[in-house]
């Protein structure tokens, strides 16, 4: 299963889980991290098309960012926070593409699939990670964090830096 697959979400989301038997687990561990408190910054990773993000490639893309940023902030000098939720069921059609396969596998038949991933739709220009930094020591390392957490991710994201000076929601 690739994520390019599922990068354009086409046709109704499918969120019911109630249906569903053998559920994907979400593999988002945590979607706030840091120390809260009153920053100076708010740095903003934004997503420049609509498209469907993978659980996996968020996660990768926190992971990636916090990492980075944990380096030089250490674990109480910043705030990070996931905006998007993956609700949306992603199926699979397995196929079998060995020797006497045409007697087993149904084909475009019964084609519609088993739940193996989930998956969040996102609209052009939302807002996926946000990051509440003090200083602009910072305010630099915030940015280079994003901006190697923009790898993981598909299309261009872009960063954006908000003037804060408030609790961090």
């Amino acid at each position: 299963m690739h994520g390019a697959n599922y990068r354009e979400g086409n046709g109704q989301v499918f969120t019911r889980r109630k249906y569903i038997k053998g559920k994907p687990q979400i593999k988002i561990a945590k979607f706030q991290g840091g120390k809260r408190g009153t920053y100076q910054y708010c740095v903003q990773l934004c997503i420049n098309e609509k498209m469907q993000l993978r659980h996996m490639a968020i996660e990768s893309t926190r992971l990636a960012a916090n990492k980075t940023l944990e380096k030089t902030t250490g674990e109480s000098g910043y705030y990070s926070r996931l905006r998007i939720y993956p609700h949306n069921m992603l199926r699979e059609n397995k196929q079998i593409a060995t020797a006497g396969a045409d007697r087993i596998s149904e084909g475009m038949r019964r084609a519609w699939g088993k739940a193996t991933s989930l998956g969040a739709r996102v609209r052009e220009g939302q807002c996926i990670m946000e990051l509440y930094v003090n200083g602009d020591a910072h305010l630099a390392a915030a940015k280079k964090a994003l901006k190697s957490a923009c790898v993981k991710l598909p299309g261009t994201p872009t960063i954006k830096v908000v003037d804060w000076n408030k609790p961090s929601p």
